[in-house]
């Protein structure tokens, strides 16, 4: 069998064009993941503000590790009870400095848990770092660790 030059080209233009677009697909999947991700970060966010029970219930992986700033560490049902019987008053809560990494079916995601509430009228703010792993399960981001660290002064 005889190959040109021009066989040749053709050929390598074609694997060349077939190698970007599927590296193009990796790179939107990617974008579409940590984009997913972000939202169930947020979705966790607003269902701490709000004691929402079943947003808690939806974003928190059945195997949660979910560890506070003073070394306490809850599962599932101890995390979400605690959020419903606080006694505190959460008058705003941001987690700023948002920065995601998505690797396959798992996610890291890093912020500041910023918040202000009240406590038998005293005002308390609260800034600490937060490091949370996600994982892909059935198709939704689970929110499987979390744990909160102090900053440096």
């Amino acid at each position: 069998m005889d190959v040109s030059r021009r066989d040749v080209v053709v050929a390598g233009s074609f694997a060349l064009g077939a190698s970007g677009l599927l590296l193009s697909g990796f790179a939107s999947a990617q974008a579409n993941d940590e984009a997913a991700v972000k939202e169930s970060v947020e979705v966790l966010r607003k269902a701490l503000f709000e004691a929402d029970k079943a947003k808690l219930e939806q974003v928190a992986s059945a195997q949660i590790s979910y560890g506070h700033s003073d070394g306490r560490v809850e599962t599932k049902e101890q995390f979400i009870n605690g959020v419903m019987t606080r006694k505190q008053t959460v008058k705003s809560l941001a987690f700023p400095e948002l920065k995601v990494a998505v690797v396959g079916n798992a996610a890291i995601a890093r912020h500041i848990y910023l918040a202000e509430s009240e406590l038998e009228g005293k005002q308390t703010t609260t800034r600490i770092g937060a490091l949370q792993v996600w994982q892909k399960q059935d198709g939704a981001w689970k929110l499987l660790a979390r744990q909160g660290f102090r900053l440096p002064a």
